[in-house]
């Protein structure tokens, strides 16, 4: 049997000291998971239950190690931002998944920005309408270098930055995340049956902001890595 079009590439992300790469399946992303940042954004950041949205998995944007990638502005808006995150790479799937085995799933982390037409997810909620014009345009989660958990462990605490032109816009702690990354796949595996290839953007610190074309912006965690972009 003959595909009637050329097969799409998959998103495949690379992993550190390997030439090994992380097919993606699904991407995963949890909204307004630090508690700074919900308040910047308008929201009570009690601990209700979590709700999440998606991206296409070719939404993302590898951006190797030690490399500065450019980034597109994209189509369609005035007011893009930029959400550095922590990225959860599953390497087993499960439905209702107890939180006390959830990181027993995880393949690895990195670094993930999820770029946002902010005007646009505005206007969305303002009309009770759903996020994907605003959260998956095209290459909207540039992703960097896999660190396998057997290597690095399953970071819980550390500093989550990202700086534009050299100035720090974002700064918090993986520690002020509300909901842990292991509450985070227990909780979607009630929703969906999790699979190896799946992938969560855990959320966001306070401080997110616009870009424009020419800066750079560099996002980084302590124990996970950094990225390099440059919005063209």
């Amino acid at each position: 049997m003959l595909s009637v079009i050329p097969n799409p590439p998959r998103i495949a992300l690379p992993i550190a000291g390997t030439e090994d790469l992380f097919p993606v399946r699904r991407v995963y992303c949890v909204g307004r998971n630090f508690a700074a940042h919900a308040r910047e954004m308008g929201a009570d950041p009690t601990r209700e239950p979590p709700f999440f949205f998606m991206k296409p998995a070719d939404a993302l944007q590898v951006v190797p190690d030690g490399q500065t990638v450019e980034h597109p502005y994209p189509p369609k808006t005035r007011n893009y931002h930029h959400e550095v995150e922590l990225v959860v790479a599953l390497a087993k799937g499960g439905r209702d998944i107890p939180v006390d085995q959830a990181l027993d799933h995880v393949y690895g982390y990195a670094v993930g920005l999820d770029m946002t037409r902010r005007d646009v997810q505005d206007e969305a909620k303002a009309l009770r309408r759903p996020w994907e014009l605003g959260k998956a345009a095209d290459l909207s989660g540039p992703v960097g270098t896999l660190k396998p958990a057997s290597v690095i462990g399953h970071p819980a605490t550390g500093a989550i930055t990202l700086s534009v032109d050299g100035a720090v816009r974002q700064t918090g702690d993986l520690s002020d995340m509300i909901w842990s990354v292991a509450e985070q796949i227990a909780y979607l595996s009630t929703y969906f049956a999790l699979e190896p290839g799946d992938v969560i953007f855990a959320g966001t610190p306070e401080g997110v902001g616009a870009v424009t074309r020419g800066q750079t912006m560099v996002g980084s965690i302590e124990g996970v890595g950094e990225i390099r972009l440059t919005v063209v």
